[in-house]
């Protein structure tokens, strides 16, 4: 115990000693102290790693929903930064162009620009058809420009005037196109060349007006549905509620199958390795198989996908409801004449088909010839005598029509089934969404069995979807049939699949494949910002790796200076030790000087 003297030398002296509190206790204190804030700041590190991997993702999902949203509000033209794009949807039918817009990149260069379709003050697709289509004025060509003129009119009135001469327009051409003679084809494309940009300043030029193939509508449609449902994003890989990746930690992308009325449609991605195939397998394989960079730079082959894609003309619903109902009539009178007998000559004695509903009659009429049907819905037999019509080969590798099917790893893939898969599944069964091959089979085999007086009172009693008609109720049987055989025969779909989802929207819109079109003509636009970004990044990465701007190093350079402390205080408590002992003998002497003058002051 240190002691401190005090002197009074009147009217006598004193010497007594103050007790001080020793430095140990203060150093246990401090020492206590700190060993607690290190503790803390250890705890907050370990909470902030658990925040960032588990709320970052939530919140990103969050923002992916806001998105989503907002891409059904009003679009800002107002705002300077937006972008926008046309694009010409010339069918068969009819003519439509389409709206988008997007803002300026983000600056990664793993993403594409964020396209969006464009919506008007009532928060409506900008979107204009007309009748009929392009192909009408393959006589005279000289008016295809005046055909088009209310499309891009309309667009005009759009797109704010300051932004028409940086508004790329492309005009793609598809099946009625595709039917005319080449040189019909080249003169209506020559007419709208020449005579479009005389009108409108739209960014458009030779190479933007095109008659496209169905291999390249195919790409289109398989781009957009994945840049919807964020499959080309290579980001967020943390997140729990991502799609499976890859072995190259991409996303893993979805199928599609698009059923319409005339043709059937089917793209999935592949992998970049396959195998050893037969001379003639591997030409239609490279036929059939579409080879793309999606990046913005083509040493990016990170980006690069490999893309099954087949359209099978007479598949749709319509016209193999039209194919069948020939090989009914060929076989029925064929087998008349061998037989004698008269099945479907007459009302009284018609053919009984498996794909009606019960009771229901019909009229089959080709040229002069005519049969009469009335349905006994068996759904099993009509399954069994639409197997001609897939007209499969033997090959294990072979789909449709015999046209080469590159293999589907289904332990690991995923489908979305538009058009006639979703209306099958919901229009009248109302099961549409997640497909389930033995749920959808008893549903419609249950439907097939109803009376046609049945189905058509609870139509009348609104049971089925808004969207169901009577004509769905007439052919729905048939339909069921023919999706369910092309789905599981014909591209060998196992029954029991379960990663097939049917749609008619996907996030509440409707995809179409003009969006995956301006993708991929877009897909270079993003190195102009992206180099820009560069010079600008060239002298800011050291601010942005500071220490202020990284909170774990920052926690790491606050642990450091603490750990110093402490052993500063410990040196100083070795020192202290030190002059302790050395300073014993002294305390000694002073006392052995103190002890004799109390006892020489209390003698007297």
């Amino acid at each position: 115990m240190a002691r401190i003297s005090f002197s009074y030398l009147c009217p006598a002296s004193w010497y007594f000693t103050v007790p001080t509190v020793s430095p140990f206790p203060r150093q246990r204190v401090a020492f206590l102290g700190l060993f607690f804030i290190s503790c803390l700041l250890l705890l907050m590190l370990f909470m902030d790693f658990r925040h960032w991997g588990t709320s970052l993702p939530r919140d990103r999902q969050y923002e992916r929903y806001l998105a989503r949203v907002g891409d059904l509000e009003a679009t800002d033209t107002e705002d300077p930064n937006l972008n926008y794009g046309l694009v010409v949807d010339c069918g068969s039918s009819g003519s439509r162009i389409f709206v988008y817009f997007w803002p300026r990149h983000n600056g990664n260069p793993h993403d594409l620009l964020d396209i969006k379709q464009m919506r008007d003050r009532n928060s409506q697709p900008v979107v204009k058809k007309i009748k009929p289509g392009i192909s009408a004025m393959a006589d005279t060509p000289e008016h295809s420009s005046d055909y088009l003129r209310p499309l891009l009119s309309f667009a005009a009135a759009h797109v704010p005037v300051r932004k028409h001469k940086e508004t790329p327009l492309y005009i793609l051409c598809t099946a009625g196109m595709r039917l005319l003679p080449e040189r019909k084809q080249l003169a209506i494309l020559a007419d709208l060349v020449k005579d479009l940009p005389l009108e409108f300043d739209f960014l458009f030029s030779q190479s933007q007006a095109e008659v496209i193939s169905g291999k390249q509508e195919g790409v289109y449609a398989w781009i957009g549905i994945n840049f919807v449902l964020g499959r080309f994003d290579h980001e967020d890989e943390s997140d729990a509620e991502a799609p499976q990746e890859l072995a190259t930690g991409r996303r893993r992308t979805v199928g599609i199958l698009d059923m319409g009325g005339a043709s059937l449609q089917i793209a999935y991605e592949v992998p970049t390795s396959t195998s050893v195939l037969p001379p003639q397998q591997e030409e239609a394989a490279k036929i059939l198989l579409a080879e793309f960079n999606l990046g913005c730079d083509v040493q990016h082959t990170e980006h690069v996908y490999r893309v099954y894609v087949t359209t099978f003309l007479g598949f749709g619903g319509n016209f193999a409801r039209q194919r069948y109902e020939d090989l009914v009539l060929n076989e029925t009178l064929h087998k008349n004449r061998l037989l004698g007998q008269k099945t479907g000559l007459s009302p009284d004695n018609p053919f009984l088909d498996p794909c009606l509903p019960v009771g229901l009659t019909d009229v089959v009429e080709r040229n002069s010839q005519v049969l009469h049907v009335r349905g006994r819905g068996d759904w099993v037999a009509c399954r069994a005598m639409l197997n001609p019509l897939l007209a499969r080969s033997n090959t294990s590798q072979a789909s449709l029509n015999g046209i080469y099917q590159s293999p589907i790893d289904f332990n690991n893939s995923e489908f979305y089934g538009f058009s006639e898969f979703f209306y099958c599944t919901e229009d009248v069964l109302r099961i549409g969404g997640r497909y389930h091959g033995p749920t959808f089979a008893k549903a419609a085999q249950d439907y097939c069995g109803m009376a046609w007086s049945v189905l058509t009172q609870r139509f009348k009693n609104g049971l089925f979807s808004s969207h169901a008609d009577e004509h769905r109720l007439k052919y729905q049987c048939f339909k069921s049939a023919w999706m369910y055989q092309v789905l599981h025969e014909g591209f060998h779909f196992p029954y029991d699949y379960p990663n097939l989802q049917t749609a008619q929207l996907v996030y509440d819109r409707e995809v179409q494949w003009t969006l995956g079109a301006i993708l991929y003509k877009t897909r270079f636009l993003p190195l102009r910002d992206l180099r820009q970004e560069g010079v600008r990044q060239v002298h800011g990465t050291w601010f942005r790796l500071s220490f202020v701007y990284n909170h774990y190093l920052f926690f790491a350079c606050i642990l450091v200076v603490l750990l110093a402390i402490i052993l500063y205080l410990l040196r100083l408590r070795r020192i202290h030790h030190r002059q302790t002992r050395a300073s014993a003998p002294l305390n000694l002497l002073w006392i052995e000087e103190v002890v004799p003058m109390i006892g020489a002051e209390v003698g007297p």
